[in-house]
């Protein structure tokens, strides 16, 4: 199946925060879409039961990322789905920190 049928026509997701390590889950069984669900947003729920990359998703799937991120956004905007982003660069602890805080513990023993 061509990839603009599964996504109808769409090139982009609703949201622009679905990256490669964008962790999905799901929120609620894939027995609830609604009958007009497409088998690969059937699939993609029942994947997501455990934690998922996106990119993990798409392989599994073996789709195009594009088309796997314009499927999990409509179900994030639908409720379906849970997208967990990364930590932003920002946000993360510095390594260097983190480096003397872990010698400063091996010199303990």
């Amino acid at each position: 199946m061509r990839p603009y049928v599964l996504t109808g026509g769409r090139a982009r997701p609703s949201r622009n925060t679905i990256a490669l390590d964008t962790l999905l889950v799901a929120t609620g069984p894939a027995s609830d879409l609604p009958v007009s669900a497409s088998r690969q947003e059937r699939a993609l729920l029942r994947m997501c039961t455990r934690l998922l990359s996106l990119a993990e998703a798409a392989a599994h799937l073996e789709l195009p990322v594009s088309v796997v991120s314009v499927l999990a956004s409509d179900l994030v905007d639908a409720g379906r789905l849970t997208a967990r982003t990364s930590i932003p660069p920002a946000a993360r602890p510095d390594q260097d920190l983190l480096q003397e805080v872990l010698d400063g513990l091996r010199k303990l023993r």
